[in-house]
């Protein structure tokens, strides 16, 4: 897992993988958010799978999927999700760019 740091509140990286939520705990993250639709390429694990294994571990986990542009409903669950993590979160889709993207909206 490559994490990319933005600031104290907020990092990103690409797919996070259920087997990975352990790295997340020891790293501090107390949220994660998905940016990335399932199914959007083949062997990608559903947000469902990475979320039950985040809330085993205590891990907040929310989905937001995005597609092409952001839009307004996108960016409001987003604003959302972040008002209601307390610690770091750490945002994830293939890349890492939509969750990044969402996060620089905060600023608007």
């Amino acid at each position: 897992m490559s994490i990319r740091k933005i600031d104290n509140r907020f990092s990103v990286t690409g797919q996070i993988l259920p087997e990975q939520i352990d790295e997340v705990v020891a790293l501090g993250f107390t949220a994660i958010i998905c940016a990335r639709p399932d199914n959007e390429e083949p062997g990608q694990p559903n947000f469902d799978v990475v979320a039950k294994a985040a809330k085993a571990k205590g891990i907040t986990a929310f989905h937001i999927p995005v597609s092409g542009q952001l839009g307004e409903g996108q960016i409001i669950r987003f604003h959302e999700a972040m008002s209601q993590c307390d610690g770091p979160v750490l945002g994830y889709c293939r890349s890492g760019a939509r969750a990044g993207s969402l996060y620089a909206t905060l600023s608007r």
